[in-house]
């Protein structure tokens, strides 16, 4: 399948089956209220956003829509670099007034812009100059809130600012984001611990300052519903029993079911057969292999064996207790949770009500094969 068809695909799906989150994330950044998205990996949320600024940009004309993923970021120059780049971006094709804007700001950060000698298309970079962060914070949004359209900026996995060594990024933020009407915020968080203590304990900046929501799981017979429809399109079908294997053997997590769906719509024919389902996941699992191998290389072996037994075990609340530990000949309790926790930070293990997991999946089918 061409990308710009699977591109097309994920615009259908979200206007389907996210039709109400998006309608409430549309009506909070057109009534002035910034939002905070609190949702695992891969569960869909930066897909959210994307069909939400997709929506504003073919129904509004006069509304810039910047997206920045600040995961890599390790410091405010890190998050003032990024922001800066995403909103060059952004401004460069709406308006030359406001590109001419900033530009003008961009000058100050000594801005590198090259070209790309087949498409012609620029790419960017700027140069934060040391202890220079929050001047050249405060000047990007000033230059945003000066400017003559209003302007939309998701800010995914915004946790990260938690972690920066500079103390008081949170309030620095806060302190400059409130007072800004011209422009609206959406905060993104995968850790979603650390994204509600953000924004709803008394004791930090963004306390009570945005409308939270929760991305939850989608309904199986609604998006059963939507893939047997973009299937029969197709000319094709997908057995019903075989979409509720896959829909709860991933646990409902939408980039996976997306992923097995798209390599089984690829096959071309009709999907009624198990072995369908499962050979399709074999190939993705193989295709990672490489991924994986260097992924483990990595961890101490104490850190190993913990995943290791969490592949085999699936899910379990209890990992750092006796019977877990005896089950997969682990060593002391203190170890094992030195071990998940160490994992939780590098985001190979994931802390949910229901218990701890491998975070991908498809590493967790690879690690039990192995």
């Amino acid at each position: 399948m061409k990308m710009e068809e699977m591109q097309e695909q994920r615009n259908i799906f979200y206007e389907s089956i996210r039709e109400e989150e998006t309608r409430k994330l549309l009506s909070a950044l057109a009534n002035g209220r910034n939002m905070t998205l609190a949702a695992p990996r891969r569960i869909g949320k930066t897909g959210l956003i994307h069909n939400v600024f997709n929506r504003v940009r073919n129904s509004e004309d006069n509304i810039i829509c910047i997206y920045v993923d600040i995961f890599p970021t390790r410091c405010l120059a890190d998050f003032v670099h990024l922001l800066g780049k995403a909103i060059f971006e952004a401004v460069q094709s709406h308006s030359e007034r406001l590109f001419s804007k900033v530009t003008s700001f961009l000058s100050s950060c000594r801005p590198a812009i090259s070209f790309d000698p087949l498409t012609g298309s620029p790419s960017f970079s700027i140069d934060i100059a040391p202890s220079m962060e929050e001047k050249s914070l405060s000047d990007i949004f000033n230059c945003l809130e000066k400017s003559e359209v209003p302007v939309y900026i998701a800010i995914d996995e915004f946790q990260q600012v938690a972690s920066y060594p500079e103390s008081g990024t949170e309030a620095m933020l806060r302190s400059r984001i409130q007072f800004m009407h011209n422009v609206h915020f959406i905060f993104s968080g995968s850790q979603q611990h650390l994204i509600y203590e953000m924004f709803l304990s008394a004791k930090r900046p963004f306390y009570n300052s945005t409308q939270i929501m929760n991305l939850t799981t989608i309904d199986p017979e609604s998006y059963y519903t939507f893939a047997d429809r973009l299937f029969g399109e197709g000319g094709r079908t997908i057995d019903k029993s075989l979409f509720m294997f896959i829909y709860k053997c991933f646990e409902d997590y939408t980039w996976y079911v997306q992923t097995i769906l798209n390599r089984l719509y690829e096959t071309g024919g009709n999907i009624t057969d198990k072995s369908q389902v499962t050979e399709a996941i074999r190939d993705i699992v193989r295709e990672n292999t490489m991924v994986y191998q260097n992924t483990i290389a990595m961890l101490p072996d104490k850190q190993l064996q913990v995943l290791k037994a969490l592949a085999k075990e699936g899910k379990t609340a209890t990992p750092n207790k006796g019977a877990f530990i005896q089950k997969y000949s682990l060593k002391a309790a203190s170890t094992v949770s030195s071990a998940l926790s160490a994992l939780i930070d590098k985001e190979l293990v994931y802390r949910s009500p229901d218990g701890y997991s491998v975070y991908d999946r498809f590493l967790e089918i690879w690690l039990r094969e192995e």
